[in-house]
């Protein structure tokens, strides 16, 4: 006695499932009459968006920087270079390498792969005052932003000094067989921003370049003794401005006043008076007149003579004062640690002026963005770092600060069930020891 498998009719019915499934699928995935995937920038994109491109192309006109129309664009150039600053690229073949993975993506910013040696040739020839410019532009944009908010404008003055290759000894020779620059600052602790930029060599004082940056009328400056020129100090003093900065410890101060104090503070004196009359035989002190000086100790017990001609606050606002310099060194360690001013890919002041000021707009460009979306992260060195780490993914920066949402139960272990949703393997296998078994029976 025979008996017909059933497993062939199993077969056909499932076969007839899963040509009717085929089909249903084969129309859903058909792109006629299905909206396309909305395109997504890239992270770079947004922070390239907050450059004023109008003030860019001005310059690049004013200076003449794109005479050359078989050489390298100032827009790719610039974006090269801020791709470099928030990459930790440190040569010309990195940049290189790195533009070159990212081909696909440089079209849509107005960028392109470039030769290491076309780089370079760009960074030697082209104008510095474009990007001294647009660092000039961004940082009143950002300071625009503060100017209902500050009373009392602060500026602290200070440089830090950048180690150069040997090969810069033809513009920054130091000492023997020592070659750097300065970048001096002027920042703004309120809107933690730099506010002017002057690049010397290491062997210039920081005085002279003092001297070179513009007075801005009734501001306070702080700045260390690093800037210790009375003629210096009687401009700041004619042009209104409110002086807070140290005495050596060697300079006379004639006592007309000496005020009280509070007990058991660090305010140790606190004396009106007069620095000396003449400087040498033949030159009068420009800064002659009524002033301060405020004696303070420190955590670590060193005295420290404060020096103001503010007559009126209090010694201990003119302390705190002197106290926030520490916040240019913080945005100098700031800057140092986190963009790439430490290590220049170019020799020639050209070049190294042209890094520090791209750096510079880096920094800038990460404060306009922070600004965005402070009330979603409020650390300025956090958002840099997630900048950095997702700098040409096809995201949002909204997306990237919010916090993932945490599923409210454990996801149930997927379980091995041969029924209609299993594959057509499975199913032939368990139809064909099916028909074995009853041939077996049989």
């Amino acid at each position: 006695m025979t008996h017909e498998c059933p497993a062939r009719f199993v077969l056909e019915e499932v076969h007839g499932i899963d040509s009717i499934q085929f089909q249903l699928v084969t129309n859903h995935l058909d792109t006629k009459g299905i909206k396309a995937v909305q395109h997504q920038n890239i992270v770079f994109h947004t922070l390239l968006k907050q450059i004023p491109w109008s003030v860019v192309d001005r310059l690049v006109e004013e200076h003449g920087a794109d005479g050359d129309p078989r050489g390298l664009k100032t827009k790719p150039h610039l974006i090269a270079m801020l791709h470099a600053q928030f990459c930790g690229l440190q040569s010309l073949r990195q940049i290189e390498t790195n533009l070159q993975s990212h081909a696909s993506k440089l079209y849509h910013l107005g960028g392109c792969t470039i030769s290491k040696s076309t780089l370079a040739t760009a960074n030697r020839e082209r104008p510095v005052e474009v990007f001294a410019g647009l660092l000039s532009a961004l940082m009143a944009q950002l300071q625009a932003g503060y100017r209902r908010k500050i009373g009392d404008c602060i500026r602290l003055i200070d440089s830090t000094s950048l180690r150069l290759n040997r090969l810069s000894g033809n513009w920054a020779q130091f000492s023997a067989g020592v070659c750097g620059a300065k970048a001096h600052i002027v920042y703004d602790p309120d809107a933690d921003q730099p506010l002017y930029l002057i690049v010397t060599a290491a062997n210039v004082n920081d005085i002279t370049a003092a001297k070179a940056m513009p007075i801005e009328a009734m501001a306070t400056y702080v700045f260390d003794l690093g800037y210790y020129d009375y003629g210096w100090w009687a401009k700041l003093h004619a042009a209104g401005c409110r002086i807070v900065t140290r005495l050596k410890a060697n300079t006379p101060f004639a006592i007309v006043e000496d005020r009280p104090i509070v007990p058991g503070s660090s305010i140790l004196s606190d004396r009106t008076g007069h620095l000396p009359k003449r400087l040498a035989a033949s030159r009068r002190n420009p800064m002659s007149g009524l002033v301060r000086e405020v004696r303070v100790v420190i955590e670590t017990g060193k005295v420290l003579r404060i020096f103001t001609n503010d007559l009126t606050a209090s010694a201990q606002e003119i302390a705190d004062l002197y106290k926030r310099r520490w916040a240019i060194e913080l945005f100098f360690r700031w800057v140092k640690q986190t963009l790439k001013i430490n290590h220049f890919v170019g020799t020639s002041e050209n070049a190294v002026r042209i890094q520090i000021a791209v750096a510079l707009i880096a920094f800038l460009l990460l404060r306009l963005a922070h600004e965005a979306y402070k009330n979603m992260l409020q650390s300025p060195l956090a958002f840099a770092r997630i900048i950095q780490a997702t700098l040409m993914e096809r995201r949002s920066i909204a997306e990237l600060l919010r916090t993932p949402s945490r599923p409210t139960r454990e996801p149930r272990q997927a379980l091995f069930e041969f029924e209609a949703s299993a594959t057509r393997a499975a199913r032939h296998r368990r139809a064909s020891r099916a028909c074995a078994a009853i041939e077996k029976a049989a």
